[in-house]
This record gives structure tokens, C-alpha cells and sequence, in this order.
């Protein structure tokens, strides 16, 4: 078992090929309406942005379905999108302290979002298509 940075054992593996390229995805998964924020998470928002905590869990996060989520606002692409996505670049704007769902995610070597998207792309023959919410 090899240590990870953040103290989770895992196994050790072989450099697997991942089937999704991030850089080629408007950003499906900032779309989603609720991601889950933890105290941890809160914590690091509030590290990042050298505030309080009382005032990261304020400013950036709700309680949404029971759970305690990460405000959105309103996108072009999307109906509505994760407030820290660049909304030009369609890239996190808080990588290094985004919280721990959005760090495990796709949790797999595959992307459901990503799959749909080249679907879409290959059935529409543009590799610029993007499904409208």
C-alpha cells in the first residue's frame, strides 16, 4: 500500500490511461446543483481566501437538499454553474482548495459527462458541439 498526500492508503498501480480529457469539457461537473461541501472543505475555502470560517460557510456555501453545497450563479452555458468556475476558460478558479468531492471526481478512469459529450460531439461530426441544458 502506498500513502497518499492526503494520509488515504491506496494501492499501488500502474499508470492507467484515463478516458476523458478535462481541457475538452465545458465543465459538466460544475454544473451539477449540489456539491457537497465539507468542514474541511469549509476550512480550506476560508484558508485560501484568508477569511474566517463562519465567514467561507456564509459566503460560499448553502444548505441545499439537507446538505451543506456550494453556491452557483448563473452561466451561458449551463442554466447554472459552481461560483468558482471561470466562465471563459471553464476552469476552477479555486483548484488548490476545491473541496474534496470535486478532488475524487470522476473517482473512476472514466468521465459520465465526458462520454455524453463525445457522444454528442461524433453524432453531431463537431468537436465543438455543447448540448444545451
Amino acid at each position: 500500500m502506498n500513502t497518499g498526500e492526503n494520509g488515504n492508503s491506496r494501492k499501488k498501480s500502474k499508470s492507467l490511461r484515463v478516458l476523458f480529457n478535462c481541457q475538452k469539457c465545458p465543465a459538466y461537473c460544475c454544473s451539477y446543483d449540489r456539491i457537497e461541501t465539507t468542514r474541511r472543505d469549509i476550512h480550506r475555502l476560508a484558508k485560501h481566501f484568508q477569511i474566517s470560517y463562519t465567514q467561507a460557510e456564509k459566503r460560499y456555501t448553502k444548505i441545499a437538499y439537507g446538505d451543506r453545497v456550494l453556491r452557483q450563479r448563473k452561466d451561458h452555458i449551463f442554466k447554472k454553474v459552481c461560483q468558482f468556475l471561470d466562465s471563459e476558460t471553464r476552469r476552477c478558479t479555486i483548484y488548490e482548495a476545491r473541496p474534496e468531492v470535486c478532488r475524487d471526481y470522476p473517482d473512476s478512469l472514466r468521465c459520465g459527462y465526458y462520454d455524453f459529450l463525445a457522444s454528442e460531439r461524433r453524432r453531431q461530426d463537431d468537436e465543438e458541439f455543447i448540448p444545451s441544458a
